[in-house]
């Protein structure tokens, strides 16, 4: 199985959006690239912990490939808002993708890279691509937040 990291504003939407990827075998919504060891939701929101909401998950690269992943991750959330996404705004909600090995890095460079040369944004991408570090995993109630809720998506 893979791992993979990504935050791409509020994890509610991030979350419902590749638990629904065949392939994608678990996901769990929390906190990473902080400071603060175990952080709540609350600190998290004071933008004073550093951390970023991001989606861990699970996936069998052999019905899914960290290039499709990537793919939708690009395709969710606007790449060239930095510390935002709709109405979110926050350290919390960059744009940032946690590669947790070389291979990750490489592919994730290089899709930034073709998509920044696309011309598909009038903008430069400011997605950091970072080392993952803990993660820390959000409070249950965050946890498949919007698949509890009945709801398919967020304001995105």
């Amino acid at each position: 199985m893979g791992l993979a990291t990504f935050g791409a504003g509020c994890f509610w939407g991030v979350e419902e959006a590749f638990r629904n990827v065949s392939g994608v075998t678990q996901t769990a919504v929390g906190y990473m690239g902080g400071h603060t060891e175990n952080p709540t939701y609350e600190e998290v929101c004071t933008d004073r912990t550093g951390h970023a909401e991001v989606i861990q998950l699970e996936y069998d690269p052999e019905q899914v490939s960290y290039d499709e992943l990537l793919n939708l991750f690009w395709t969710m959330h606007d790449p060239t808002t930095l510390n935002r996404q709709g109405p979110d705004i926050g350290t919390q909600y960059r744009s940032v993708i946690f590669y947790h090995t070389p291979e990750q890095k490489q592919l994730a460079e290089a899709s930034k890279n073709n998509l920044n040369q696309s011309g598909r944004f009038s903008k430069p991408i400011v997605t950091e691509i970072v080392p993952a570090a803990t993660f820390y995993r959000a409070e249950e109630y965050h946890q498949r937040y919007l698949q509890k809720r009945g709801l398919g998506s967020c304001h995105f």
